[in-house]
């Protein structure tokens, strides 16, 4: 049996310490151990992109990390991106105002990828946001309302001067 490995990291601003196994994957501690079940595990093979979310700003696949390589890192998911229970950050308001989703399920991890990507790329093209969104499966909307949906955030974005 493999030894327990003692976790701290920082997740949507909190702080959290949890004893997990070394393999533990960080999809698995952030929806079981964390009950953050907004982010999504689809393929586990890191190709669909459902389970994306920021590791000290970086997209990354979930399905792909162990926990522990998160020890002293920020992780971002979904329920972080809300500025209050009540609000929606510009980036899902601009999702929710092009109706830029259908099922829902590849929506988390879209968002965290368009975040890490619009913090890079404050002024993206269409090809550029077709690039990024080509790491992303999305089997119901045919993609164009996401990028009309990004390109509205990134409009306000720079507008109001913020992060997304």
């Amino acid at each position: 049996m493999d030894s327990l490995y003692t976790l701290t990291t920082t997740v949507n601003g909190r702080i959290h310490t949890r004893v997990v196994e070394p393999r533990m994957l960080l999809s698995d501690f952030l929806r079981e151990d964390l009950a953050l079940t907004g982010t999504h595990v689809g393929c586990e093979h890191g190709v669909c992109g459902a389970c994306t979310v920021l590791v000290d700003g970086v997209a990354v696949r979930s399905c792909l990390m162990f926990a522990p390589q998160v020890d002293g890192c920020a992780v971002e998911t979904v329920e972080g991106l809300a500025p209050g229970p009540d609000r929606l950050s510009l980036l899902q308001e601009a999702f929710r105002e092009t109706h830029a989703l259908q099922c829902g399920f590849c929506t988390p991890g879209i968002l965290m990828t368009i975040k890490a990507f619009l913090a890079e790329t404050p002024d993206p093209s269409e090809t550029e946001i077709r690039e990024t969104l080509g790491g992303t499966l999305c089997r119901c909307t045919g993609y164009q309302a996401i990028v009309a949906a990004v390109t509205l955030a990134a409009a306000r974005l720079r507008t109001q001067g913020a992060s997304p």
